[in-house]
């Protein structure tokens, strides 16, 4: 009986120090590095559906269940190879996020090669196991530089379980409206107050803008209008990173355009304000 109990003491006594422990980004990096292995080994649609969450996305042309998608279509050719550059987990560990350039050939000649950036936001499932649920992509030409590494571990306080498991998504759904709403008042004033400093930028054809600076002049430089709708969003236990989704009507110039959306939020330790971490358009095609 004394080592019944005392074997149940140590039981939560490690699950205590587990939760108290905060999660590494290195732990998405592994899952996106093992990820991209099983595309190179089984292909890109088996790849996708030994990763892909139940509840997981893919935009063809728009949102669509993406284990749907992958299970009905034909083995898709060519090689895809990735490589996270920037990314982020929550202190939880239940939420995170990585991007960064690919490639994809079709064939054995360099000018069959295309080049983008990607973006995978990731969940924690009942089995503690990180799934893709979020999968995202742009075009744009050949980088010529060597984009810096950006992975940091999370600041904030690691949580206990929520009681109420739609309280995040509605608060984040709401942030989402009301940034969506700002856009239509004002573009670059938008921006500009939701913007995080380090964010990043995504917007197909041109290659990845990074800073506050540089993705307000881009937007003031292209004349970028913008009406959004939000579909749906997702916050982590530890209220410090979340994302939300949704498609977006664009004039840049003269020229209208259907995008869809991603956006990564977090949360600012002093002000406790939601700012826009990354956010990518994909243009929808017809």
């Amino acid at each position: 009986m004394k080592k019944t109990v005392t074997s149940i003491l140590f039981l939560v006594f490690c699950a205590s120090i587990v939760l108290a422990q905060k999660a590494q980004v290195q732990t998405v990096v592994d899952a996106e590095t093992a990820f991209n292995k099983a595309v190179a080994k089984k292909g890109i649609k088996d790849g996708f559906l030994s990763v892909i969450d139940d509840e997981a996305v893919v935009f063809r042309p728009n949102a669509v269940s993406a284990k749907d998608f992958y299970l009905h279509i034909e083995k898709q050719p060519g090689n895809l190879s990735w490589e996270p550059k920037f990314g982020r987990i929550s202190a939880n560990g239940d939420l995170a996020f990585t991007a960064g350039p690919y490639v994809y050939q079709n064939g054995l000649n360099d000018t069959d090669k295309v080049f983008g950036h990607y973006v995978s936001v990731w969940r924690r499932d009942v089995n503690n196991n990180l799934k893709l649920l979020i999968d995202l992509g742009i075009q744009h030409p050949e980088s010529e530089v060597n984009e810096i590494l950006d992975l940091k571990d999370p600041e904030g306080k690691v949580l206990p379980p929520s009681n109420d498991l739609f309280a995040g998504k509605k608060l984040i759904l709401a942030n989402d409206d009301v940034f969506n709403h700002s856009l239509t008042i004002s573009t670059l004033a938008s921006y500009k107050e939701f913007l995080s400093p380090e964010a990043h930028y995504y917007f197909p054809g041109f290659e990845p803008l990074i800073g506050t600076d540089r993705i307000m002049k881009f937007i003031n430089n292209e004349a970028i209008t913008i009406t959004a709708k939000t579909s749906s969003a997702g916050r982590s236990g530890s209220n410090d990173l979340a994302y939300s989704y949704g498609t977006a009507t664009i004039t840049k110039g003269a020229q209208t355009s259907e995008y869809n959306y991603v956006r990564i939020w977090e949360l600012d330790a002093v002000s406790h304000k939601w700012n826009i971490l990354l956010e990518v358009f994909s243009a929808v095609e017809k």
